[in-house]
């Protein structure tokens, strides 16, 4: 999708946008010549239908899901810095960065990816995971190899699993203690962005 080797100076905010999101000057001139490859009327900014040409998330189950991820609440566009912003929670963890003090947490520290992961569930952003929000993720993810019934058996049984405090649906702290055992630093890493 297009090569077009911008210049770091055409980057609005490069330097912020480098110390907020960690991405090298190379990585964000080369995410900014991906985001006007997608922007193909050049207006500065993408709408859904944009990234919806992304061959990986149209196959992807959660793609609508990700997308969605792109855009603040009730805005229908996102411009650079936000969508890079997205971005940033998929670039693979350095370790001798992710353990500085007095920094903000980095964007692709296990929590923020976490957090990330939790609000691809938490639809209603009530800050749990309902049974029907998880219901709904599980058919997308699986689609019609299983029966109704067999998804609402897995669901019920992921939320008592994961529910610590008996209220029927998944907090964050659940939701991060269920899944401590899985390398979310390197499952929700693309190398490309390093």
């Amino acid at each position: 999708m297009g090569c077009q080797n911008s210049h770091p100076s055409a980057i609005p905010e490069l330097e912020e946008i480098m110390q907020e999101t960690g991405f090298s000057q190379a990585s964000v001139v080369r995410l900014y010549d991906r985001f006007q490859a997608l922007d193909k009327q050049q207006k500065g900014y993408l709408s859904k239908y944009d990234l919806q040409g992304i061959g990986e998330l149209a196959v992807n189950p959660l793609g609508d899901r990700i997308i969605n991820a792109f855009f603040k609440e009730g805005e229908e566009l996102t411009d650079f810095r936000s969508f890079i912003r997205v971005l940033a929670h998929f670039r693979p963890v350095e370790e001798e960065k992710s353990k500085e003090t007095g920094r903000p947490e980095p964007m692709n520290s296990r929590l923020r990816k976490l957090q990330f992961a939790f609000q691809l569930y938490d639809q209603d952003s009530d800050g749990k995971i309902s049974r029907d929000e998880m219901l709904q993720v599980l058919r997308l993810m699986v689609g019609i190899q299983v029966t109704e019934e067999q998804l609402a058996c897995i669901a019920e049984r992921t939320i008592q699993e994961a529910d610590q405090d008996g209220d029927g649906a998944i907090s964050f702290e659940e939701f991060a203690t269920s899944v401590e055992k899985l390398n979310i630093e390197q499952r929700m890493s693309l190398r490309l962005l390093k």
